[in-house]
């Protein structure tokens, strides 16, 4: 099992360096809770998300005010129906010109070889100081 989804989450990342959020969305289960671990809610893509339709707007949501110029997978660890990965990203926010760079980190956790659970984390301060926030 965990080959097939460390399959699926790579075909993640592959979507998303093309802006490609509808084959994101078909790797996920219709109840999927995503979030970025944080308890500010400054970021506009912060914040828990239920179901595909609010996955989708967290994608928008980056996309909005920001222009990703890195997102290279570093490492991936398989466990069954979970999935760990770090990711290099650099980032540059259209609403201010600034950038950031940073490790990633993704947990991604399956149901029937869909993602029904995600949690990033990510460095709060450095992307709050980068959106002014």
């Amino acid at each position: 099992m965990s080959d097939g989804n460390l399959d699926t989450v790579k075909q993640i990342y592959e979507a998303f360096g093309r802006a490609d959020v509808a084959t994101i969305l078909d790797r996920l289960a219709d109840d999927v809770d995503w979030a970025t671990d944080t308890t500010s809610t400054a970021a506009p893509w912060y914040g828990r998300r239920s179901g595909k339709a609010e996955v989708e707007r967290f994608f928008q949501d980056i996309a909005g005010v920001s222009e990703v110029l890195e997102f290279t997978p570093l490492s991936f660890a398989a466990n069954g129906e979970e999935v760990h990965t770090l990711v290099r990203y650099r980032v540059r926010f259209t609403t201010t010109g600034n950038e950031v760079e940073m490790n990633l980190h993704h947990y991604f956790r399956f149901r029937d070889g869909a993602v029904v659970y995600y949690r990033g984390s990510e460095d709060t301060a450095q992307v709050l100081a980068a959106l002014g926030a």
